[in-house]
């Protein structure tokens, strides 16, 4: 069995401590929007991003000791395109594409 660097680890550890308080808190803005009865699109698109930026926060504290790290790498990227969703959405809500 393959055993993982220490850097791993305590990336994982880091994310598996961070992530899921930012996921409760994007979950509940998610619900609130649906709750005032804000278009799907929109309230989605608000969501992606707020959820993709406050993950692109988290990897931003760590870039430093990570940033060779694939894991770093990998969460980082899928941040990016959370934000990217995030703003074609919104912009899609708004021009009604």
């Amino acid at each position: 069995m393959m055993e993982m660097d220490e850097n791993t680890r305590i990336l994982r550890d880091y994310y598996f401590f961070t992530i899921p308080h930012i996921t409760v808190f994007a979950g509940a803005v998610l619900g609130i929007l649906f709750i005032l009865r804000i278009d799907v699109r929109m309230a989605l698109g608000i969501f992606a991003f707020l959820y993709g930026l406050m993950l692109l926060t988290i990897h931003a504290i760590v870039f430093r000791h990570f940033r060779s790290n694939m894991i770093y790498r990998l969460g980082l990227l899928f941040s990016l395109v959370l934000v990217m969703t995030g703003l074609f959405l919104m912009y899609a809500s708004i021009s009604n594409l």
